[in-house]
């Protein structure tokens, strides 16, 4: 029985896209590195962390990197321009704020005029963090978070999928956590906004299978990044206007808000960009789902396990379901 499999349905954009790209890959091959040559890939969330790591990392891989980011001019910008101008990189900032529907839309528009058409890659990196006991988050804190890592990505999604469409190829990139398939108590509603990411995204990559367009979670451990910095100033803030009815039942908890020391973690944040840039250059319609990435333990690869067999078991057969849920899990 015919199979819609990502594998064969993109062979002959794979082999177009990898004969393009000829001329530089031997230069580039000979560093033992992905080759990002041709490569349009817009990242949310560029001032720090994995996002400003990989605007520079995938530009010297050859790829041309729309670095956005809220609140332009900024110094980490201005930065990062200065950057792109010495070492002739093909970087653009732009701003875009993940919040905001007035800036999304034009801001990937203007990224597809410079590029002179659709988009290959987004990143959907920008994310926050918020600490406290579930019931002390109030509803500002939760709309926040919720805003930025799930109603933004799904902006984000929604804004460059059309140009991708039209061509038939393209990926998509969900920043979660291994907080998004684990849950730490007293992490606020961090966990649940991961675990409706990585949902939103697997249903999202089934659904894109017929337009060759392929999505890969990342499940990243803890890093030594500003996350930690921006959680803190989040996470004061609420407690300086915490409800005395609410914080008195965890006044350990509530105590520690705002002062998380994440200076004792030594993984190098590098392993995200250079993982996403593996990624980026394997063959259509062979990308993983997920990938966990970290030096130390892995606790959610039981559950993605589970989860991925669960799903082909449930969905595997079904005539119209089962061919983009086997083509996702590679079965």
């Amino acid at each position: 029985m015919p199979q819609l499999d990502r594998r064969s349905l993109l062979a002959g954009a794979a082999a177009a896209s990898a004969l393009a790209a000829t001329s530089a890959a031997p230069l580039r091959a000979a560093t033992g590195e992905p080759d990002l040559t041709g490569k349009a890939i817009l990242i949310t969330g560029s001032s720090s962390g994995f996002g400003r790591l990989g605007a520079e990392y995938f530009a010297r891989r050859g790829a041309r990197v729309f670095a956005t980011m809220r609140g332009l001019p900024r110094p980490e910008g201005e930065e990062l321009r200065a950057l792109a101008a010495a070492d002739r990189l093909d970087i653009h900032l732009i701003e875009i704020d993940v919040l905001s529907d007035e800036q999304v839309a034009p801001g990937v528009a203007e990224a597809e005029r410079i590029n002179g058409g659709p988009l290959d890659v987004l990143v959907n990196n920008a994310g926050i963090g918020i600490t406290s006991p579930v019931e002390v988050q109030d509803m500002e804190a939760t709309r926040l978070i919720f805003d930025t890592n799930v109603f933004g990505c799904h902006r984000m999604a929604r804004a460059v999928l059309p140009g991708m469409r039209t061509r038939k190829s393209g990926q998509l990139f969900q920043i979660s956590s291994q907080l998004g398939r684990v849950i730490a108590p007293y992490s606020g509603h961090y966990s649940a906004t991961k675990f409706a990411l990585e949902a939103m995204s697997e249903q999202l990559a089934y659904e894109l299978v017929p337009h060759g367009i392929d999505v890969t979670i990342i499940q990243p451990g803890g890093y030594p990044t500003d996350v930690w910095v921006n959680r803190n100033a989040y996470s004061s803030a609420l407690k300086a206007r915490a409800e005395a009815a609410h914080a008195a039942g965890y006044p350990e908890q509530v105590a520690r808000m705002g002062v998380e020391d994440g200076s004792g973690r030594s993984a190098d944040p590098m392993d995200v960009p250079r993982e996403i840039a593996r990624i980026i250059a394997l063959p259509a319609g062979t990308r993983p789902l997920r990938v966990p990435v970290h030096p130390g333990p892995k606790p959610q690869v039981a559950i993605n396990d589970v989860s991925a067999k669960t799903q082909v078991e449930w969905l595997g057969r079904s005539p119209t379901l089962g061919p983009l849920v086997r083509a996702v899990h590679n079965v």
